[in-house]
């Protein structure tokens, strides 16, 4: 139970690492303290989603879910095991992802005739079935997506949620008849990603990864970089334009409408749910826990009673009103009626992130109000009894608001140019998002990675940047203006 402070509130019986100086321990302590993720379940890379992190989750799914279903794409659920010989099949993919993979190899104490692999993602186990299904131009556009748990077996250091064995996400499979059918999907996902990830306040960079960097057996490749509090990104989803690679190695054809036999062209796109809990975390949160959007924390409104003396009838009463009509409203109630004390309270649900507290006591009853208090600024207000409801929706409003705009302000704060080796490993040791003219060689890429730990993510594709000059690393002409940063 948490310790009451000095002013009638409550303070965790040590404060949470400060986020600015330590952004890891602040996590670990959020996850524990939250109740959001258990380490504990003693195999390496696999962690326990506890109740307060699926609530999350399950919405996040479910925004996604509906922007997929709305431009058309089906649910569907492939086998958690492909056969080793489908695997096989697409050589460059097979190379980017053997070691990677968990094998099982027998079953009922008896050996396998054939091996097979946990998927680490599905192309090798959807394109079999796309061979059976597609047979004229009439079967396409065929959309498909899945919302499931993908396993790789991750040789560096693992983090919940960030990098793990098992991760949760969802993943798209769409077949069309030509190039210009499946470009057009690249851009429909983006603005996916984007409508969700604006939703949920969060700030990040678009950008085409380099040539050396794409998907293995994709053409090109796109994705969001989501920016953290420390200056570092995370990737929380790419979509690939994948040509003709899989449908050649799997033979999946169809007859067009001139009758003749040619291979789709398809694409593939894989957001990731637990890798978006972690930037929701991370990006929102403060010294007193979760930060989030409404329609995100257990609950958007919760209504504490402060009774003292003989005031309880009157302010459980007043409670029990403001808790129907804000659910009569839409909102995500709940009156907190427990023997905690209020300070205890407040702590809880500040941890746990809920937009909105109202305190009513007897001083609310008598004066016709209640205070509510707005946990991304953590400032009250008195609002009369009367505009309640209207208050709580524009709030709704303000609190993504402010939340995106402190998010995008970070990030504009974070970028800064560099135009020589030196300006590059000067803003490298300062923890900046790099933006630079690049060569466009993994050579040089390498080396800046080598000596600076930071990576090429590639050029961003929501802004017209051309490069001016030389590359800011080795000199030789640049092709594109990229951005370079540390990923978490």
């Amino acid at each position: 139970m948490p310790a009451r402070s000095s002013d009638g509130g409550s303070a965790p019986e040590a404060p949470l690492p400060d986020k600015a100086e330590d952004l890891g321990r602040w996590y670990d302590e959020v996850l524990e303290r939250a109740e959001l993720i258990d380490v504990r379940y003693g195999v390496k890379g696999f962690v326990v989603y506890r109740p307060n992190a699926m609530r999350i989750v399950k919405r996040v799914y479910s925004m996604f879910e509906r922007e997929l279903e709305a431009r058309g794409h089906s649910p569907m659920l492939l086998p958690l095991v492909i056969p080793m010989a489908n695997f096989r099949r697409e050589t460059e993919h097979v190379k980017g992802f053997e070691d990677q993979v968990f094998y099982i190899t027998e079953a009922g104490g008896k050996p396998l005739n054939e091996k097979l692999i946990v998927r680490p993602t599905s192309e090798t186990a959807i394109y079999p079935m796309m061979a059976l299904w597609i047979h004229s131009y009439k079967d396409l556009p065929l959309k498909l997506y899945q919302s499931v748990a993908v396993y790789r077996y991750e040789t560096k250091a693992t983090r919940p949620l960030l990098r793990g064995r098992e991760f949760l996400w969802i993943e798209t499979h769409d077949a069309f008849e030509d190039e210009r059918g499946a470009l057009a999907q690249i851009k429909e996902d983006l603005e996916v990603a984007r409508r969700v990830y604006e939703s949920l306040g969060l700030a990040f960079l678009v950008v085409e990864r380099e040539p050396y960097d794409k998907f293995p057996g994709a053409e090109s490749s796109y994705a969001y970089d989501a920016l953290l509090p420390n200056g570092t990104v995370l990737q929380i989803a790419t979509t690939h334009y994948l040509g003709e690679h899989f449908t050649r190695a799997f033979e999946v054809t169809f007859v067009d409408r001139e009758g003749n036999r040619r291979r789709p062209h398809t694409t593939c796109f894989g957001i990731g749910i637990s890798r978006t809990l972690a930037a929701l975390i991370m990006t929102h949160g403060d010294r007193y826990g979760l930060v989030l959007p409404f329609g995100l924390s257990v609950h958007d409104v919760v209504i504490v009673p402060i009774v003292q003396g003989g005031s309880a009838e009157g302010v459980l009463s007043k409670a029990r009103r403001l808790e129907e009509e804000l659910g009569a409203a839409g909102f995500n109630v709940h009156l907190d009626d427990s023997e905690d004390t209020p300070g205890d309270k407040f702590y809880r649900w500040e941890m746990l992130g809920v937009p909105v507290r109202l305190e009513v006591g007897r001083r609310e009853v008598e004066g016709g109000y209640v205070t509510l208090f707005r946990r991304d600024t953590r400032e009250r207000e008195r609002v009369a009894d009367a505009d309640l409801a209207r208050r709580v929706g524009e709030l709704a409003r303000e609190i993504l608001d402010n939340l995106r705009r402190r998010a995008w302000d970070r990030l504009a704060e974070s970028v800064a140019d560099a135009r020589t080796r030196e300006d590059v490993v000067r803003l490298a040791r300062e923890g900046r998002i790099i933006r630079a003219n690049f060569c466009g060689e993994e050579e040089c890429a390498r080396a800046i990675k080598e000596e600076t730990g930071y990576e090429v993510r590639g050029r961003r594709i929501d802004v017209d940047e051309r490069p001016t000059g030389n590359c800011a690393w080795c000199g030789r002409p640049a092709k594109r203006v990229v951005y370079m940063a540390k990923a978490y």
